[in-house]
């Protein structure tokens, strides 16, 4: 077959030879590839092109990303390059049910691919609908490389709300509802990308619904929405290694309340957000196995209203060795008239770098529009040194 280069009769950049114009534009990251498009119709052809696509792949250039899915983004995902301090919309998902409100899923990065995993389908209009919520075992892989989404397979059991993280290069789910259920899931399984199979796994020792899940030192935690709480002093970890379920000491430092996740950075600093009384910035040491009080999120302003506003409903995502606060809602009391609290929808993004004190916080790029409000999911990906 022919090759885009060979049958392009100018050069990629005039004065280079197309392998290494081609490896320079492979290298640039994804936020610029927009504004690269419209230099020349040799570049737009180029950047949409299966060679280009190949060739960041086989160099693993996947770039960095931060994927974001807000309330007001009508299921389509936005993702953020912060080299290039740029947001920029992603195809929207081929769903089942695409008119529906997706919900309850998980997401995570593994071997350069972004999955979208389970999660309930719900009416837009839930007051006048008279649908239930159909709970699903989707999987969906985004492609950095290709730009493109696609269909992989499902897991054996339809689930929401379920614990989900990367141990090893593959990814675990655990616990979760469906439409049966009332108490939860005991059902495990893992996703291998490279056979793109699941496999189930031991149950839980007990059904679990709401929980989250994290990797850390090889291992997959579950932990419950009743972490924190005096009845609950247990975790559940599983071991791969012989596929073993361990019952261990709470150390979360979570409330039922804080739904947020866990972020573990480089040196094994787990880092997270306690929303329970003020939105204060924990990381755990790996001398010591103690949680500390970094800092707390700022509150935001607003023009013309008197006081910082507490933000709820944000996501939580760590790119790089640094936090990002992403979005949310505030409360904003209107005085005029008789008095109401109104609903304002941010699409504000704050970075901080946790292990670094005190906190400095500074406000990126806000997110594209329509992207705002309740973060409904977040993930990031890093591409490997270059």
């Amino acid at each position: 077959m022919t090759s885009l280069m060979e049958t392009t009769h100018q050069p990629i950049i005039p004065g280079l030879p197309d392998d290494l114009a081609l490896r320079c534009l492979a290298m640039i990251s994804h936020g610029y590839h927009g504004i690269l498009e419209t230099v020349c119709r040799g570049w737009r052809k180029l950047f949409h092109s299966a060679e280009y696509s190949n060739y960041k792949a086989r160099e693993g250039w996947c770039g960095n990303w931060l994927f974001v899915l807000t309330e007001g983004s009508e299921n389509q995902w936005i993702a953020y390059d912060p080299e290039a301090d740029r947001w920029h919309p992603l195809p929207r998902v081929t769903t089942s049910h695409p008119d529906q409100k997706h919900l309850g899923f998980s997401c995570a990065c593994v071997s350069n691919k972004f999955l979208l995993i389970g999660g309930s389908y719900e009416p837009s209009d839930q007051v006048f609908s008279r649908q239930k919520a159909l709970t699903t075992n989707e999987v969906f892989q985004f492609d950095p490389f290709r730009k493109e989404w696609r269909r992989v397979a499902s897991m054996k059991t339809p689930r929401s709300h379920f614990a989900c993280s990367v141990v090893s290069g593959k990814v675990y789910v655990a616990g979760g509802r469906d439409t049966s259920s009332r108490g939860g899931l005991a059902f495990v399984e893992v996703y291998n990308p490279l056979t793109d199979k699941w496999e189930d796994l031991p149950p839980l020792p007990s059904p679990q619904m709401d929980c989250i899940g994290l990797s850390f030192e090889g291992k997959f935690y579950v932990l419950t929405d009743l972490v924190g709480l005096l009845e609950q002093e247990t975790s559940v970890v599983f071991y791969p290694s012989d596929e073993t379920w361990v019952s261990v000491d709470d150390i979360w430092p979570f409330s039922r309340a804080m739904h947020l996740g866990i972020q573990v950075l480089d040196g094994g600093h787990i880092c997270t957000i306690v929303d329970w009384g003020g939105s204060s910035v924990k990381t755990r040491e790996v001398e010591d196995g103690e949680w500390h009080h970094r800092g707390l999120v700022p509150p935001v302003i607003l023009p013309d209203h008197p006081r910082p506003l507490e933000v709820f409903d944000y996501g939580f995502a760590a790119l790089r060795n640094e936090i990002y606060v992403l979005g949310g809602r505030v409360l904003r009391w209107e005085e005029t008239g008789t008095g109401k609290f109104n609903i304002v929808k941010l699409s504000t993004v704050r970075v901080c770098n946790p292990l670094s004190l005190p906190l400095r916080w500074r406000e990126t790029r806000p997110m594209s529009k329509p992207a705002s409000g309740s973060i409904l999911g977040c993930a990031s990906m890093e591409t490997r040194s270059m």
